[in-house]
């Protein structure tokens, strides 16, 4: 009986593994043909003949993309949004975390339903394009960092976070030396929250990097635009110059070339920082598959 115990555990691990691999093929495979298509000849890409490496191999795509001036300065903007944008975010996050998980904090029960309503139903698009430009934000930093500053989401596993792991005994304690909320947040709370506060800047930030949306709404300076809509831009262009007649081959084969290129130049910060921050993505799913 025993044997055939150890017998089924190795089945089940071997069958485990080789369905992990499979999926782990399926989801790294698309990364890693941008990544070859983007140094391969777009003429043998779409016709279907770059598979498990790169033919034809160039480096015009990435020449042209990194010869444009605004590819630096959305670098640029991108990282002071990203950078400003998770400061906020994480700064009203995790204080309005901390109020929420606090039993005694009246009203606590209506604002938390109020919050949890908005990942059901928000106010779309032109009420908050409303309220952006009444406020005078327009065609500014503040238009980009402060509509989408609090993410529900990640409000919900901060509060859960501190309601798990930050006793009421321990504010209670401090509370009979004099402490207040705002010193014990600061003092007990930040030092002892080191994991939730690394979940949620990686969560910020990298949706702060990645967006684009808010800034193709906001934004009528190019001088103020992000990476991402330097790029769009750049492939816009070289899909209209295509249309040119007199050189239709040429512009299609460059904008075929700089579309995977300009991929990998958007994603390499992110996927080269991911591997070693990833155990962080998985603890915040859990924080959040625990409680509340």
């Amino acid at each position: 009986m025993r044997s055939q115990g150890i017998v089924k555990d190795r089945t089940f691990d071997t069958i485990s593994s080789i369905i992990a691999l499979v999926l782990l093929l399926i989801t790294l495979y698309p990364l890693y043909f941008i990544l070859i298509a983007s140094f391969s000849n777009p003429d043998l890409t779409n016709a279907g003949k770059v598979f498990l490496w790169p033919k034809g191999i160039t480096l015009e795509g990435y020449r042209s993309l990194l010869s444009e001036s605004r590819v630096y300065m959305g670098y640029r903007n991108t990282i002071i949004y990203t950078l400003v944008g998770t400061l906020i975010s994480v700064s009203l996050t995790m204080t309005a975390g901390y109020a929420l998980s606090q039993p005694a904090f009246r009203g606590k029960r209506i604002i938390h339903f109020l919050i949890l309503f908005t990942m059901i139903f928000n106010g779309g698009l032109v009420p908050t394009f409303l309220v952006v430009k009444s406020m005078n934000l327009l065609d500014t930093l503040w238009a980009i960092v402060l509509p989408s500053a609090v993410g529900v989401w990640n409000l919900i596993i901060t509060r859960t976070f501190l309601e798990s792991n930050i006793p009421r005994e321990l504010f209670e304690a401090a509370s009979i030396d004099g402490c207040d909320h705002f010193r014990f947040f600061f003092r007990v709370v930040l030092p002892l929250s080191p994991v939730i506060l690394a979940v949620i800047t990686l969560f910020y930030a990298v949706n702060q990097w990645n967006g684009f949306f808010n800034a193709l709404i906001y934004l009528y300076d190019s001088d103020r635009y992000p990476l991402q809509l330097y790029l769009r831009e750049i492939l816009i262009q070289n899909q209209e110059l295509a249309m040119d007649p007199d050189a239709v081959n040429d512009m299609r084969y460059r904008a075929n070339l700089v579309k995977y290129s300009m991929i990998i130049v958007a994603s390499a910060p992110v996927l080269m920082v991911y591997p070693f921050l990833q155990r962080f993505f998985v603890k915040g799913v859990m924080i959040g598959s625990v409680k509340g």
